[in-house]
This record gives structure tokens, sequence and C-alpha cells, in this order.
């Protein structure tokens, strides 16, 4: 297929080179891979009677992420229908009709596989009782899912398998890269944020081909999800062991978050006249916690905690805290060993079903490294009543509202702090809810990668890097030109725009 460039000015200010190509079936922008962030979504498509879920779950990924996490992340739209050139280009008109914004940041990418990727899928071997219909449908599944992997893996640090018919908790960026961070050895496969299928299924991007190559050599014989299953046996379980030492081997390297953070909500399936009303109990109700990617700390609190909603999965992100009714002199700590610069801080109390459970009278303290000239510090006016009794040894630094919300940013001349405490002052009515926690360290809250030993990646000039310097610091593995075998697919190693340039239709 003939490839012809020229240069396209419907650029914006963002991350993506903007160019345009003639594909053979048409011209159409296509914005040239060149952004490396912490997690690229990856979310695949095909062609479903009579509906369409794809704009409400990318419009529940964007509007669940603030502008910082959404300069952390792409979302990778694979349009799976090579042989459909009129509804590739129709998905590629709404996304771009849809959401301009988030093309033109590159936040948002869309792409089509090279028919020459698929093998002959009309004889395949009939298996579990399936229809011959069901068996292919679910054998290019497996490939669909194979070719978008391998095609993220340059992308990012992670990758986060998604299906095209889901809506996810506002804040579920942030909670991953918690989740991921909070990890206590880097020996696991999988970190689960659904319990359905394929769904919010999240890889370290390194660990791909490695996956993928196990997906291919069985792409015909069973569904994705029990090949994931299959690979996890593989990789850690003892033939000579009985099934109980396998399923604790497993979960060593697989991992579950709850809440889940992603929710399936499309009833007709991509299987022609299949209807799936599958939904995950583990999803819970939005709104009711945020999440944010916190700087490790031990935690203590005087309050009296109920039931599972503790004070650290609060901290994390998994749900909010709550606590029986506070008194003078009830505190929350939060503790930093080494001591930390942070930047800026965030607390809100209260959440839409307990509107009523926040903190009054409650001020925001510091314990510094090293007590700074506090005469030559900006720092808020603090109601005097509540200035009068400070913890000894802290400098407050601010209070909840009226409407439970404490925020602020500190001074860089009060140096490392050693804690972050939240003091109650007088009797509370109510009991009380954490429901946000962010504190901001001036080091790390801007760069997410240093958490995780990449200790080069510098996000200004990653998002803006062109095709050629990512390629060269995570080799793409992908079929040479005219080639498609699978086989070649996880042994080639060519840059990844040479074959991606051609069907990219963003």
């Amino acid at each position: 297929m003939a490839v012809t460039q020229k240069p396209y000015k419907g650029a914006k200010q963002g991350g993506s080179v903007t160019e345009q190509y003639n594909i053979g079936f048409g011209t159409v922008p296509v914005f040239v891979p060149s952004v490396f962030v912490s997690i690229v979504i990856g979310i695949p498509t095909i062609k479903r009677d009579s509906v369409s879920y794809v704009a409400q779950t990318i419009d529940s990924l964007i509007k669940g992420m603030t502008p910082e996490e959404q300069n952390d992340c792409l979302i990778i739209l694979f349009v799976a229908e090579p042989w459909n050139d009129e509804f590739s280009l129709f998905v590629v008109e709404q996304i771009q009709k849809g959401f301009p914004d988030a093309v033109a940041s590159g936040l948002l990418e869309v792409i089509v596989p090279p028919p020459g990727f698929y093998p002959n899928l009309d004889n395949l071997r009939e298996t579990f009782g399936d229809t011959p219909e069901r068996v292919r449908w679910r054998t290019k599944q497996n490939l669909d899912y194979s070719f978008l992997m391998l095609y993220a893996r340059s992308r990012g640090v992670y990758y986060v398998q998604l299906e095209d018919d889901v809506v996810a908790k506002p804040g579920f960026l942030s909670v991953m890269k918690s989740f991921a961070y909070q990890q206590k050895s880097n020996d696991w496969l999988l970190l689960e944020f659904s319990t359905l299928g394929f769904i919010g299924k999240l890889f370290k991007s390194a660990d791909l081909p490695f996956v993928v190559e196990f997906f291919l050599m069985f792409y015909a014989d069973k569904p994705i999800d029990w090949l994931l299953d299959h690979l996890l046996w593989v990789k850690v379980c003892n033939p000579e062991k009985d099934n109980k030492h396998c399923n604790r081997m497993k979960q060593a390297i697989r991992h579950r978050y709850k809440p889940s953070l992603f929710q399936h909500v499309g009833v007709k399936s991509s299987l022609k006249g299949k209807v799936q009303k599958l939904k995950d109990r583990d999803f819970g109700k939005n709104g009711l916690a945020r999440a944010h990617m916190n700087p490790a700390a031990q935690l203590a609190s005087t309050l009296k905690t109920y039931q599972k909603y503790t004070l650290l999965k609060a901290y994390t992100g998994e749900t909010f805290f709550w606590a029986m009714a506070p008194g003078p002199g009830d505190v929350i700590d939060f503790k930093f060993n080494p001591p930390i610069s942070i930047e800026k801080y965030l607390f809100r109390s209260g959440n839409p079903e307990h509107a009523d459970d926040i903190f009054h009278d409650t001020t925001v303290e510091i314990h510094p490294e090293v007590w700074p000239d506090v005469a030559s510090l900006a720092l808020p006016a603090i109601d005097s009543k509540l200035m009068a009794e400070p913890s000894e040894g802290f400098l407050v630094v601010g209070q909840f509202d009226s409407e439970g919300l404490a925020q602020g940013v500190l001074p860089e001349g009060i140096g490392k702090i050693s804690i972050v405490r939240l003091r109650v002052h007088t009797r509370n009515s109510n009991w009380v809810i954490l429901s946000e926690s962010c504190i901001c360290d001036r080091e790390h809250c801007s760069n997410f990668s240093v958490f995780l030993g990449f200790s080069d990646f510098d996000p200004e000039t990653s998002r803006n890097m062109k095709p050629a310097e990512a390629e060269a610091r995570t080799d793409l593995m992908v079929p040479p030109a005219g080639d498609t075998t699978l086989a070649h697919l996880v042994r080639a190693s060519l840059p990844s725009s040479r074959l991606v340039a051609e069907h990219v239709l963003m």
C-alpha cells in the first residue's frame, strides 16, 4: 500500500506530531506516535449491530482524570476492522468530532491494524462446543489484544487493558499508579482492577512481549482470560503440588485491587446475537472517594475507625476513612521517614452520601525537620481560636473550611517535613469521613516515574519525544515489512512507526 506524506496544519500545542497520510481509502489526519507516559490504556473495538459504547467509554475515562493525570496517560483506541474501511473512517470522524482536544493534546490515538497481520480465520478447529462463529470471534479477539499490546509496548511504563463498553471511577488513574507503587516487590505479573474478563488488567510494559508470545501460541484454542490464567499457572505452579498451593502461588503474582475501578455497561456483545448483562459487583458507587499518588508514609490516628474504612485504605485511594465523632485533641498523622519537602496538600472530608460527616474546627499542622523563620513565610490566616493550641513542635499551615475542605501551598522556606497532622479542636456531633488525601512531594509529585526507578525519565521531554527516540529506548517488536507470520511478530525488532504509520488514523 503506497503511503504519501505531507504537512498537516491542524496540529495544536500538545504532544503528537500531526501529519497527513494517504492510506488507500482516503486522506485523513494522522497523529504520529510521540508520547511516553506512565500508563497506556488500550481499548479494542469492532462494529456492533445498531449500537456503540465507545464514546461513552472514552468520555468516562477522560472526565475521570484531572489535567495532570491526562498529561501522564495515553488512550489508544484500536479499531479492529481492517477489512471495513468505511467503518474505520466513521469511527475516526466520530472521535475527531467528539474529542478534538484529547486528540490534539496526544491523550487519544486511534489505530487500525493491517489486514495482513491476521491469518486465515475461516477454517479454525471447533473446541468446547462453540459454534464456528464464536470460535472465529474469540480467536480474532485474541489476535486483536496481541497486536494492541505490542503497539503499546513502547509508549509507557504500564499498560492497562480495557474493553469498549465500560465506565471508570473518577480518579482511577491515580489509584492504579498508587497501587502499583505500593507493591512490596516487583515480582508481580498482573494487577487487576476489575473482576470481569479481560477488563482492568495492568501489566508492566516490559512484560508485554512475553505475555503476547504466550497468547500467540494458543490464540486459536481458548479465550483470552483463560489463556491469562494458564500463563500464570505455567509461570509459578508446581505440577507436583495441589491446587491450593497453585492458587497461592498465582496470587503472589496476581494482585487484586478492591473495589473495582471499571464497570461493564454493554448489553449487546461484540459477538453478533449475544446479549451479555455482566456487572462487576465490586464496582460500588462513584464519587465517594478519590485517590492520589501520595508519598510513602506511616499513618496513625486517635480516632476510632468504623469497620473496614481504614486510614490506610483512604490514603492509598481504595476507599474513604470513616471514624466516630472526634473530640478536642484527636489527630491524624502522616509521618515521613526520611522527611520530605511538600509543595501542596489537599484534604477533603464528607462525601455525597454523608455530606455532614466533615471536619469542623480542624487545623492542618506540620512538623518541620528544622524550625523555619516563621516571620519570613507567607502563611494563610488561621482562625485565632485554632491558633491558640497548636501541637508542640508543630506549625499551623491551614484549616478546614465550612464545607470540610483544607488545601494549600507550602512555601519552600519551610524546608523538609517529618509529619503532617490534622488536629481537631472542638467536639464534633457527627462522625467524620476523610474522602480525599493529597500530599504532593516537590521531588516526586510531578514525576511519577521516579518512584518506579526511571530516574532518567523527563515528563516534559518524553511527551514531545520523536518516534525514533522512543523506539531507541524501548524496542517494540513488530513484523518486518512483507512478513505477517505470527512467529515473526514476537521475534522481529523493527521501528514501530514503519508498520503503524501506514495504519494510524489519528
